[in-house]
């Protein structure tokens, strides 16, 4: 028997935190239950990683709504509370707490755990970090300082991200990655390039080629080793090595899984009435014909925006082109549509020599991604033009003419 039953429970984080705003901001008047792990309220990521870690924003910044919105909005938050187990065929959940609480509509947005490096020797020493939470982020800011050397592993969004903010904040890095270049797996070599060297321009050492093999010390952290033979002597390692979607939760309660949460193209799993929202969903995109999973911030916002409105009865899918953005401290920001997971045609749209362009990502002349530095107003026709699937074959003149006009672009 239940001890309770509640209109909309809601399990996570960020994501979750979207989700109870616009269920209230729709007209939803139904209980609302928000159960989180962490210990603060539902916050946003990317700060943890650029002004939060920086000391240039508190906590309470980074909350998606302040304590004050629960009370006067009526959403019950449980923080530092696991839920154990879900039974959806009865559409209970029990709690940490022993509490077993009834639901009629149920969002899973568990998010994501990020990949340790367990299997490598000496991972258990002291001052070895990884970033996912508010407390991590407070953990590598205390210890910065005191550490001198500073040493991040990955050469993607975090690496560049937390090496550019304590480099910003006066310590020394060192970026160890196996690419050549930084974000070269993502963006391309060419477009990584203009990372890499906005990054080495502010004092940061780039080792690209280099595969971890262990860290070295005793008790704590001195060096790491890399499977060259290189030892590079730090204060302190942060590593981004990936993450992978928490489907814990739904696997135990007979959800189907596949490289997260699978859902539809509303977001809801293969149980009726349970949707998934954030790193954890993996939903059928009417958009892009795939399957897909994205991390990061704003498909979590879009998608718990979304999740409420079909928990309330919506029937529209959910068609959001996939945003990302990334800022290396002040001196660089980056924006960007896709994912473009393949390409077979690049196009510059303004140079790197000019800290102004856009890079279309084309496959099969139609676009599959584009990424903008400081070239906002031509994000949003890269945007048309994927969702719409247009071919612009032949209009590649037009795509890389800084003065032509966009709007025209697809059109035929």
């Amino acid at each position: 028997m239940a001890d309770r039953a509640v209109d909309f429970l809601l399990i996570g984080g960020w994501a979750a935190g979207h989700c109870a705003s616009t269920l209230r901001r729709e007209g939803a008047d139904g209980s609302i239950l928000l159960v989180g792990r962490e210990q603060h309220l539902p916050y946003e990521r990317p700060p943890l990683s650029k002004e939060f870690l920086r000391g240039e924003a508190s906590v309470e910044d980074t909350y998606v709504n302040g304590a004050d919105w629960y009370e006067q909005n009526d959403v019950e938050v449980l923080t530092e509370t696991s839920v154990t187990s879900l039974d959806a065929e009865e559409r209970a959940a029990k709690l940490q707490s022993r509490e077993t609480v009834r639901f009629a509509k149920a969002l899973l947005a568990t998010g994501a755990r990020v990949n340790i490096l367990h299997h490598l020797e000496g991972a258990q020493l002291d001052g070895i970090h990884y970033l996912r939470t508010i407390g991590n982020s407070e953990g590598i800011r205390a210890e910065a300082q005191d550490a001198g050397h500073v040493v991040l592993i990955g050469g993607s969004f975090i690496g560049t991200e937390v090496a550019a903010s304590l480099t910003a904040m006066g310590v020394k890095c060192t970026i160890v990655m196996l690419e050549e270049v930084t974000f070269e797996r993502i963006f391309g070599e060419e477009p990584g390039r203009y990372f890499h060297g906005i990054l080495e321009s502010h004092g940061i050492e780039i080792l690209g080629g280099e595969e971890l093999d262990s860290f070295v010390g005793d008790g704590r952290v001195r060096a790491i080793k890399t499977k060259s033979g290189k030892e590079i002597e730090c204060g302190a390692v942060v590593i981004g090595a990936g993450v992978h979607p928490d489907t814990m939760l739904a696997e135990r309660a007979g959800l189907a899984v596949d490289n997260g949460i699978t859902c539809d193209e509303k977001l809801q799993t293969s149980v009726e009435g349970i949707f998934s929202a954030g790193d954890v969903c993996s939903y059928q995109s009417v958009i892009h014909g795939r399957r897909l999973r994205v991390e990061h911030w704003d498909v979590g916002l879009q998608q718990g925006q979304h999740a409420a409105k079909a928990m309330m009865g919506s029937e529209d899918p959910y068609r959001v082109v996939p945003y990302f953005f990334s800022d290396l401290a002040d001196w660089a920001s980056l924006e960007s549509i896709g994912p473009a997971l393949d390409w077979d045609e690049l196009i510059w749209r303004g140079t790197a020599d000019s800290g102004k362009f856009l890079v279309w990502y084309l496959n099969g002349g139609k676009v599959a991604g584009a990424l903008s530095v400081d070239r906002s107003e031509d994000l949003e026709h890269a945007r048309r033009l994927l969702e719409s699937g247009a071919d612009v074959s032949g209009e590649e003149d037009a795509l890389a003419d800084v003065d032509s006009d966009l709007e025209t672009v697809g059109s035929s």
